[in-house]
């Protein structure tokens, strides 16, 4: 016995020596060990509590001189009457014309076109969907705002996928270009779609040029990825096998590249049209008109029933255009890859499918001069159908039974006051009280632990960042709201997700609702959360949940299913029980999906507690859309600045590094 317990020690120091030879062990101690030299020194120094005043810069006076002097020279300096001018007039022109030759073809030749399209793209079942779709527009009486919004829509993404284009191009095929270029789209990819209004604005002014080259810079970062992934992930035996035949980099180009890219460049022209329709409705924050000018007036006036009116439309143009660049996407990647080449891939390839679009275009044309000669461009009065008022009715409903007062379960309103003193409060409350040098110390813990000290560091300068700019305290509120949104995203969504991958049933039913939720504009989430639960920072992070949740669970659903089916079977073979697989093998198997997901879940978050300023999310959401309002550069800027860096962070934080090995190791 007494052998047993002199060897103890010797026994234990090991497993303690192993202990510390963990990677994250390591990671904390150095952390610890750098804190307790510098956090004394920092104390000392600049005290704790909230940012230190003495670390901060007022950007105010600079950015209002800068303000100033653009107003000031906008109608007279060379740059904007030669540059910036020709540019907004290019625009203004184009925008015009697609708007004037919607109106000319009328309600019958749109509809038509969009059917023969969808028909041609992807068959008669979606041809059918995408007419009822164009008709609806026109029954809830938004005929004229759905071909603004149609108009701004195709000039945008005509330029979103040139300029896509090209920069995806260059990142493709260079290497320096690609290294260069990726920050920059990283930046973009976090920075919610607020911040690109306030500086367009101050060039443009208000109006259509603002809201145009608004969506263009938000939209073509997807496209600009998307070519750069296609042209780089190139088949390298095809690559070999034609440059061998002696030809010059353009014909490798045209011949080979670019046709091995193509389910990737039609992918990110589906993703830019979506982009620039959810920046084309937010833009009508800044007079871009259409169907988000409808909507954002109903919610300035909390009319629910004419911002469900101007909604509707705006999810079925999601759909619709969701529906037909992933059909074409299918379609052309089938036909590039020589499968198809009967049926569905003659749409593509060959005589057959030259006529076949020749012919839709006839049709489309009949039909729009048919509508002209018989005086039918416009939609009919009397067909249209006003939702507005049973809507109000029902909302009105709602709001006096399941508001408030509804016994043993309380009411809307009531859930959101408990969550707003229940959990927002605290979580606020507790970031605001931690000193500043705690916040970054515990931002450098997160980010080193999923990932390398080049990602601490950057998650860290992003943090102190915000503090220089002055807006520390707003910032952790709106972290706060985001860390609340993404708790209850990831709780929901995790949920959701298991009973998904265990159920097809169960993943069938889901999959129409997570498509709808999925291409809905980030503006359009706001109209419910206010009819139910009122204006406040509860309804943003409301709002936040709906529109995270689709990404959250879909990615989830995938890593599970994706699982080793060796590894499932081998632990049912071991009796494990249903809760012990998802335990011990799924959800370890399915780590990077898990992680994939709560990053996707913590940007989309952000993106929506930002516009929740417009229905009393206050914080950096409210600074932008005051800066908005009133023209304020300084406090709009400021905010948007902070908002990037808090996007920057959020996203390092989540977002796990991969680490170069040593070859051998």
């Amino acid at each position: 016995m007494a052998t047993a317990t002199a060897h103890a020690p010797r026994t234990a120091l090991p497993g303690f020596l192993g202990f510390l030879r963990r990677p994250a062990v390591g990671k904390l101690v150095l952390l610890a060990v750098a804190a307790a030299v510098l956090v004394p020194l920092a104390d000392s120094r600049w005290a704790s509590g909230s940012w230190p005043g003495a670390l901060t810069v007022d950007l105010t006076e600079p950015l209002g001189r800068a303000s100033t002097w653009i107003i000031d020279n906008r109608d007279s300096h060379p740059l904007f009457l030669y540059f910036f001018g020709h540019v907004s007039n290019a625009v203004v022109l184009a925008v015009r014309a697609v708007y004037l030759v919607l109106l000319a073809a009328g309600w019958a030749g749109v509809t038509a076109a969009a059917a023969l399209v969808a028909w041609r793209v992807a068959g008669v079942r979606l041809a059918l969907g995408t007419a009822a779709a164009v008709l609806t527009c026109g029954l809830l009486g938004m005929w004229v705002p759905t071909m603004q919004t149609l108009a701004l829509m195709v000039v945008a993404v005509l330029a979103s996928v040139a300029l896509g284009a090209l920069l995806g191009l260059a990142a493709g095929l260079s290497d320096r270009t690609y290294r260069a270029l990726r920050p920059v789209l990283d930046t973009m990819q976090v920075l919610p779609a607020f911040a690109y209004l306030l500086p367009v604005v101050l060039v443009f002014g208000i109006g259509v040029p603002a809201a145009v080259l608004a969506t263009v810079v938000y939209a073509a970062p997807p496209m600009a990825r998307l070519t750069a992934l296609g042209l780089r992930g190139a088949d390298a035996g095809v690559m070999e096998a034609v440059e061998s035949l002696g030809t010059t980099a353009r014909q490798r180009l045209f011949t080979a590249r670019l046709p091995l890219a193509r389910k990737e460049l039609l992918l990110g022209l589906n993703q830019t049209i979506m982009m620039a329709l959810s920046m084309a409705v937010i833009a009508s924050v800044i007079g871009a008109g259409g169907l988000g000018d409808r909507v954002y007036q109903a919610l300035a006036s909390v009319d629910v029933g004419a911002a469900l009116a101007a909604g509707i439309p705006i999810v079925l143009l999601a759909v619709v255009l969701d529906r037909v660049t992933g059909a074409a996407g299918a379609e052309g990647s089938a036909a590039s890859t020589g499968e198809g080449s009967e049926g569905t891939g003659s749409r593509w390839t060959g005589r057959t499918g030259r006529t076949g679009w020749v012919l839709a275009a006839v049709a489309a044309l009949a039909v729009a001069v048919a509508g002209r000669l018989a005086g039918r461009l416009d939609w009919p009065e009397t067909w249209i159908v006003n939702i507005a008022e049973p809507v109000n009715r029902a909302v009105d409903w709602m709001t006096d039974h399941l508001y408030s007062g509804v016994p043993y379960v309380g009411g809307t309103a009531d859930w959101a006051a408990h969550f707003t003193t229940g959990v927002l409060n605290p979580v606020r409350d507790g970031l605001q009280w931690l000193p500043w040098w705690a916040v970054l110390l515990t931002v450098a813990a997160l980010a080193w632990l999923i990932g390398t000290w080049r990602t601490a560091l950057t998650a860290v300068l992003a943090m102190a960042a915000i503090g220089v700019l002055g807006v520390w305290q707003p910032s952790l509120d709106t972290l706060s709201q985001v860390l609340a949104a993404v708790a209850v995203t990831l709780v929901l969504g995790f949920g959701t997700a298991v009973a998904a991958a265990r159920s097809e049933r169960c993943e069938r039913l889901l999959r129409p609702v997570l498509d709808v939720f999925q291409t809905m504009p980030q503006f359009v989430y706001l109209i419910p959360v206010v009819a139910l639960f009122g204006v406040g920072r509860a309804p943003a992070v409301a709002a936040a949940v709906v529109y995270a949740l689709p990404a959250v669970v879909r990615i989830t659903t995938q890593g599970l299913r994706t699982v080793d089916p060796a590894a499932m079977e081998s632990s049912r073979s071991m009796g494990a029980t249903g809760w012990q697989q998802l335990r011990q093998v799924q959800l370890p198997l399915a780590r990077p999906a898990l992680l994939l997901a709560v990053n996707q879940g913590v940007v989309l978050v952000l993106a929506v507690v930002i516009i929740g300023g417009l229905v009393g999310g206050g914080a950096l959401g409210y600074d932008v859309v005051f800066g908005l309002a009133q023209g304020d550069l300084a406090t709009g800027l400021v905010a948007g600045a902070a908002i990037v860096c808090l996007g920057l962070m959020l996203d390092r934080v989540t977002q796990p590094t991969r680490r170069r090995t040593k070859k051998g190791a």
